[in-house]
């Protein structure tokens, strides 16, 4: 598709890309949204804590989302943004693995990260079905059951006490982690066992999780295993405008800095969602996109009303 330049593209059609394209396509902006089809929480059978959507199976929600963005004239593209080239000044070009074009007076970056799981086998496979990473978005399905939390880093700490509010069964397998007498003590006092050895792979029966593997040989019987991946924000397509990811302040991966309304250090360049906050679910991915195109139309009302003032006092000396 080679379009004419149109006012915003959005890059990544999860909840903060279609929620970014909806605020600017009912603000009467023309938006395209290309969507690569691969979000982060197309493993898990529903969103959780969303309000009013509880449960809602997470391509049931995109799908709605997609109409109601074309419903108000966005356009939605099924494809990948293969290069990020231009800027503010001469304007924006996403150019698409299929070899077209899109251009574009600003740009909204919604592209998602990705998790970087621990090289154990059996964990990739069951990603998102018996191997979760959040309490708030997976622990009501796991209530009252056996939980297993690998250690990734200090913030699992965090992650077992998080999960014990959730079941009186839970073990923290320390994975060679630091843990120092008062991280023991806090475990101890929760009544959550802690082992030591390495975890070697995880068991898997019938595509479930079986058990825990240790490097003794030792089988822990586990229904559910907790672990937080390194997160990388996937923002390499926009390099060549001059987005990039740093180091997040928490040391759990990769982000883009940008302010509280999504713009980034890159003029005409805004993020939404998790490439800019690690952390945020699909509720709070979503405000993150209405907060970004409701700053990008802003930006962009300002810029023709500074061209239409010059137009007519240009007008008027002639």
């Amino acid at each position: 598709m080679d379009t004419d330049t149109v006012d915003v593209v959005v890059i990544g059609g999860g909840a903060a890309g279609l929620n970014g394209a909806l605020m600017l396509a009912r603000s009467r902006r023309s938006v395209v949204v290309v969507d690569a089809g691969d979000p982060r929480n197309a493993p898990a059978d529903g969103v959780h804590g969303l309000f009013a959507r509880e449960g809602v199976a997470p391509g049931d929600l995109l799908a709605q989302g997609r109409r109601e963005v074309t419903g108000y004239g966005g356009r939605v593209v099924d494809g990948r943004v293969a290069e990020l080239s231009g800027d503010v000044t001469s304007g924006f070009r996403a150019r698409l693995d299929d070899g077209s074009t899109i251009g574009a007076r600003r740009v909204l970056v919604a592209t998602g990260l990705t998790d970087v799981l621990p090289p154990i086998p059996g964990m990739t496979e069951l990603w998102g079905i018996d191997v979760l990473h959040c309490p708030y978005c997976h622990g009501w399905e796991v209530r009252d059951r056996a939980i297993g939390i690998v250690a990734s880093g200090p913030a699992s700490l965090h992650h077992a006490l998080l999960f014990r509010q959730l079941s009186d069964d839970v073990v923290y397998f320390a994975q060679g982690t630091v843990l120092d007498a008062e991280a023991r003590e806090k475990l101890a006092a929760r009544d959550i066992r802690v082992l030591d050895g390495a975890v070697v792979a995880l068991e898997v029966a019938d595509g479930r999780l079986a058990g825990v593997r240790l490097d003794d040989g030792i089988v822990v019987a586990r229904d559910a295993v907790a672990v937080a991946p390194r997160m990388e924000a996937r923002v390499a397509v926009a390099a060549g405008v001059g987005l990039v990811a740093t180091d997040h302040p928490m040391g759990v991966g990769t982000h883009v800095a940008a302010s509280p309304t999504g713009l980034t250090d890159v003029p005409g360049v805004w993020v939404a969602g998790n490439a800019g906050d690690l952390m945020a679910q699909v509720g709070a991915s979503a405000a993150q996109g209405a907060m970004a195109g409701a700053h990008i139309n802003a930006d962009l009302v300002a810029e023709d009303t500074a061209r239409a003032v010059a137009a007519r006092r240009e007008a008027v000396v002639s």
